[in-house]
């Protein structure tokens, strides 16, 4: 596939609309206060080493908002306001329902910022993996009993890590969600570094 102009590494940047919404607008959903975002997948077959993905947030400020993000959360770190915390998380896909879920509290985010971005990475050790070697992987956004998005990941096989979602504050003040999934194909590093690059991949 064709690499995206300013894709972090050279890497290709894949796109696609979330599995049953190939027509929906970009901004499918305006003045959203509370989403949660879940993730679920299937574990390894017996006697291969555990498959991991993990929810990752970032927030990012009204002066920089394609720049480095204020702070990111995933399973290693947390808001330091409490308005984005992960509720669940697994490292096997073992568990009943879904395995990884993340509430994101917009409508108590500061005023001072401008964006969130929600990812999902797969992990790399101890062996490498694509979107293509999770078994039934799925997606769920929501907010209350509202479906904004749901995705198998089948449109990013290639990828190793994806942006999923991105909530962006309007000159009213009310935050607006822009559906669709961003994969980077050669990314090869883990949660804490893709949050370094996560946000360029909606850059305008």
């Amino acid at each position: 596939m064709a690499g995206a102009e300013g894709s972090p590494g050279g890497s290709a940047e894949v796109r696609s609309p979330y599995r049953g919404q190939e027509n929906a607008r970009s901004d499918v959903s305006k003045g959203i206060r509370k989403v949660e975002v879940a993730i679920k997948w299937n574990p390894s077959p017996a006697g291969q080493p555990p498959t991991a993905l993990d929810l990752v947030a970032a927030a990012y400020t009204a002066s920089d908002p394609y720049g480095d993000p204020a702070y990111a959360v995933h399973f290693d770190s947390r808001s330091p306001d409490s308005t984005m915390h992960l509720n669940r998380t697994s490292d096997d896909g073992a568990g009943f329902g879904w395995d990884e879920v993340m509430t994101l509290e917009l409508d108590r985010l500061a005023d001072s910022y401008a964006r969130v971005v929600v990812g999902v990475v797969v992990k790399q050790h101890p062996v490498h993996r694509t979107f293509a070697d999770v078994l039934n992987p799925a997606l769920r956004i929501r907010e209350g009993y509202t479906i904004l998005g749901e995705d198998d990941f089948s449109g990013v096989l290639e990828a190793t890590a994806v942006t999923v979602a991105e909530f962006v504050r309007d000159e009213s003040g009310s935050w607006t969600f822009r559906a669709g999934i961003h994969g980077i194909e050669a990314f090869d590093g883990g949660t804490a570094s893709f949050t370094a690059v996560m946000g360029r991949t909606h850059e305008r």
